[in-house]
């Protein structure tokens, strides 16, 4: 079991930045594939980033430049580093770990980004 707290959101001008940060509690963490998930309102829920348990990174196109997706096994936290941000980036960020092969699949409760001046 693997419980999981999103932190960092907030409101920020465009062009600023923020940092969320996915603390997971539980053992093993290292051997999950950590997503960051986004939701608008009226939106269905979409990928942002995901880093494997390995250490590969994959960023969905309209993030790329922009986002930086990160972990800490020791602090069992995985970060997002937003910057460039876009009014169109708002939306309540969820975190998702993930065991490969398992059903072991866990979501944390999000975080609101907005950006707006």
């Amino acid at each position: 079991q693997v419980q999981l707290v999103e932190s960092g959101g907030g409101l920020v001008q465009p062009g600023g930045s923020l940092r969320l940060s996915c603390a997971a509690s539980g053992r093993m963490f290292s051997h999950y594939n950590i997503a960051w998930y986004r939701q608008a309102p009226g939106k269905q829920r979409e990928l942002v980033a995901v880093i494997t348990s390995g250490g590969s990174l994959n960023y969905v196109d309209f993030v790329k430049g922009r986002f930086t997706i990160s972990r800490d096994n020791v602090k069992n936290t995985v970060y997002l580093q937003m910057n460039s941000l876009k009014p169109e980036d708002t939306a309540v960020y969820y975190c998702n770990a993930e065991w490969p092969g398992t059903l072991m699949n866990y979501w944390g409760q999000g975080t609101q980004v907005t950006v707006s001046s």
